[in-house]
Formats: C-alpha cells, sequence, structure tokens
C-alpha cells in the first residue's frame, strides 16, 4: 500500500530543529533562550534539575514508540491502509514518525492545516470535508498543477457543493479528486441516504474538473461510547457504506476506489467491514489519528485495544505537570494549570502522581473538581491531604489529545525526567 516515492520532506522536518528558542515557548528553561530545538534536546535536560517552568505538558518516548508500532501492524494484519488525522497533533516530526511506520497519507480537516501539510512536503492527504472555498481550491489546483507527485482527494455529500467546486476551480490542469461522503440521520456532514449520495456522484462525473475516486464517511458522530447499541449502530452504518461503494462500482467502475471511514473509538469495526473480501479492489483507509498519544480518558473508555480482547492496549503517552501554589483550606490544592494548558472538553485532568521535594514519585489520591483559565482545583480525601505541600509537583493525565496539542508549540519528548527531543506544532 507503499509507493516508493517520498512522502514527506525529511529535510524540512529536520530543520524545525533549527529554530531557535525563546520566551514563546511556554515551559522551557531561560537558559536554553537562544539555543536551537537540537541544541536543547541535545543536552538531554532533565524537566526538574535544568529549569523548566510549570505547568508543563510532556510526552513520553517509549509510549509513543509503541503506540506507533501497535497501530502500524494492527493495520497491516487487518488489510486496511492508514491515513492519521493530522490535526490531532499538527507535529510534522510526528507525521513523519507516522508515515515511516507505514502510514498511507495523513489527513487533514481544512486547507489551513493543508498548507501546512505542504510546507513539510506530505505526498498523499484526504482532505476529509466538502472544499467549496474558492481561494482554497485554488491553491489546492496550483499544488496540483506545480507537483505531478502530489495526490489529494476531498469530499462532496451535495450537489450545491459539487456545482460550487467546479465554478471556482475553472479550468484546471489536474481534475480534484473527490470522495463521495454518506452521511446518516443525526451524523455529521454528508450525504443522509444512499440515493442523494448517487447523485452527488454523478455530478461528480459531470464535473470536468473533479473526478469521482471512491467513498467516504465518519461513523464517530453517530455514537459516543462502547453499549452494544453504540456498537450496532457502527455496524449498521458501515454497512450502508460498504452497499454504497458497491452501488458506485456497478455505476461507474472506479479504479481501485478509496473506501475510507474510521475515527480513533471504532477502527476495529470499519477494518472488519471495509477491509474484507470484496467483489473488486478497493483501497480501505482508516484515519485514526488519536492513537498516537492515546490518553487516560475518553480514548481510554472506547479504543477497541481497551475493549476487544487479545489486542495490546495503546498507551497514555501525554502527561501534564504542575505545581501546587496554595493549600488555602483542608482537603483542597490549587495548581498552575488552566484551561489554556490542558484539554478539559472530555474530562478533566486525572491526578496521578506527586512529587515532593525529595524528588521522589509517589501515587496521589484526588480528584480535579474544576479549571479556571490558569488554575486547577484538586480535591484530595483526608487521608492523602497531608501528602501535598505548597511546591509540590503533580503530574496528571488528560483526556482527549485533540484539544492538548493546540495549547502547545513546543513540547518535550522524555524519557522518564530525561528530555530526549522536542516536537514543534503548528496550529
Amino acid at each position: 500500500m507503499r509507493s516508493e516515492t517520498v512522502d514527506i520532506d525529511h529535510d524540512a522536518v529536520a530543520a524545525i530543529r533549527a529554530e531557535r528558542v525563546d520566551w514563546r515557548f511556554k515551559g522551557l528553561p531561560a537558559s536554553t533562550f537562544g539555543t536551537t530545538i537540537g541544541e536543547v534536546a541535545d543536552r538531554r535536560p532533565d524537566l526538574f534539575a535544568d529549569g523548566f517552568v510549570g505547568p508543563l505538558v510532556v510526552l513520553d518516548a517509549d509510549a509513543l514508540e509503541h503506540n506507533l508500532a501497535t497501530m502500524a501492524r494492527w493495520c497491516a494484519g487487518h488489510g486496511v491502509a492508514l491515513a492519521p488525522h493530522g490535526k490531532t497533533t499538527m507535529a510534522p516530526q510526528l507525521f513523519a514518525r507516522q508515515l515511516e511506520h507505514g502510514a498511507w497519507g495523513i489527513t487533514a480537516a481544512n486547507t489551513s492545516q493543508l498548507r501546512v501539510y505542504r510546507a513539510f512536503g506530505v505526498r498523499r492527504v484526504l482532505l476529509a470535508n466538502q472544499l467549496v472555498d474558492p481561494a482554497g481550491l485554488a491553491w489546492v489546483a496550483a499544488e496540483l498543477a506545480a507537483d505531478p507527485s502530489f495526490e489529494f482527494s476531498c469530499w462532496a455529500d451535495s450537489v450545491a457543493g459539487v456545482e460550487r467546486m467546479t465554478e471556482a476551480l475553472g479550468a484546471v490542469r489536474r481534475p480534484v479528486d473527490v470522495l463521495v461522503e454518506l452521511g446518516a440521520p443525526g451524523g455529521r456532514t454528508g450525504a443522509r441516504d444512499r440515493a442523494t449520495a448517487v447523485e452527488v456522484a454523478r455530478a461528480v462525473e459531470r464535473s470536468p474538473v473533479l473526478r469521482l475516486a471512491g467513498v467516504a464517511g465518519y461513523e464517530g458522530a453517530l455514537a459516543h461510547d462502547a453499549s452494544p447499541t453504540a456498537l450496532s449502530t457502527v455496524d449498521s452504518y458501515l454497512d450502508d457504506l460498504r452497499a454504497f461503494a458497491i452501488e458506485l462500482h456497478e455505476l461507474y467502475e472506479v479504479a481501485e476506489p478509496i473506501v475510507t471511514a474510521g475515527g480513533s473509538a471504532y477502527f476495529d469495526q470499519v477494518a472488519a467491514k471495509l477491509g474484507g473480501r470484496w467483489p473488486f479492489p478497493v483501497l480501505p483507509v482508516v484515519r485514526s489519528g488519536a492513537y498516537v498519544t492515546h490518553d487516560d480518558g475518553f480514548y481510554r473508555g472506547i479504543s477497541p485495544f481497551g475493549r476487544v480482547a487479545g489486542e495490546q492496549p495503546f498507551r497514555s503517552a501525554l502527561r501534564a505537570w504542575a505545581q501546587v501554589t496554595s493549600r488555602p483550606e483542608p482537603g483542597l490544592a490549587l495548581l498552575t494549570m488552566g484551561k489554556r494548558d490542558a484539554s478539559f472538553d472530555e474530562g478533566l485532568p486525572e491526578p496521578q502522581v506527586v512529587r515532593g521535594r525529595d524528588g521522589v514519585q509517589r501515587p496521589i489520591k484526588g480528584t480535579v473538581t474544576a479549571l479556571n483559565d490558569q488554575h486547577t482545583f484538586l480535591a484530595l480525601p483526608e487521608g492523602a491531604a497531608g501528602e501535598v505541600e505548597v511546591g509540590d509537583w503533580v503530574g496528571f493525565g488528560l483526556s482527549h489529545p485533540c484539544t492538548v496539542f493546540d495549547k502547545w508549540q513546543l513540547l518535550p519528548v522524555v524519557d522518564g525526567t530525561t528530555v530526549v527531543d522536542l516536537v514543534r506544532t503548528y496550529f
């Protein structure tokens, strides 16, 4: 499922290490200002001995590698390609590692994300939306014309959308590949029934500047837990998506169409429904993105690898460190971390360890009850209240990585408390 063509510009990714560190990058030691990202990483500084300031979110090196290898092995074993959604991290260094581990391409949500991908030479992109913005379409057409190796597909879910795309593109050197998106009532985007989706496909076929390349869908908007009802809903939708792909092939015989679905919650079901035998060659693609870091919340509870027997679970690679700044009353600690530092949309941070002045890390009991912009409210049970003092550091697990990375331009990658790399994000 991979091409011999280079999938990302490794020189551009390597050049990230040459960027100078300064006050823009929160959490880093003042002693690093003026040095490069690469020089900081090569020094292998310690999180607690070398001047880092809290709050700080870090990535665990071993967990990252475990997740990358686990997903690559699973996709290969289940006959599906992987185009992870890059919006999770917007980190070209991680894109490169995903591609090195066999990813077929990278998924984007909008033109601005796509521009980041192309700045780093990402060669194959799925844009998981109907692209109707004339400026965005003009830019994509210019990229396709300038780079014959660039492979791009976007969604279409309405005849009106196809007409807008056709009008905006005008004359092009290379047609824009389009996947017809089938949705479902109560879902997100996508034609709400197969008859409408067929009409969209017909409109694409009529367009002189678009090319029908397959079908797309997204099951994650239809279910939000791992209950039997939710899993059944997902299966039913995927059955419909598969039937639509077969119907489309009977109408137009698209050569090896892309058939894609699969967020980070139900990709096992997507592989079971779309990765099996077909009456004609297809390229089944899953688009899971959160697997690269996993989490200690939403995805821990819903990931297939946590609920399917025999699968090796992903490991959370995210941890936030914040310092206790106040103990104003018994059973309450306030810490220097808030909504601008940590995710909170799919569950509040989970206290896991406390590191005292002796440098020893111990498990902590407690519950985060609220986040303000810059404060964490940590409720401590009576027996544990004396174990947390002003100045201590608390390590938190985080839920939903997609709303963590956007809060950090530079994240240390750690082995224990030693920084071994730094990951740059571009939001």
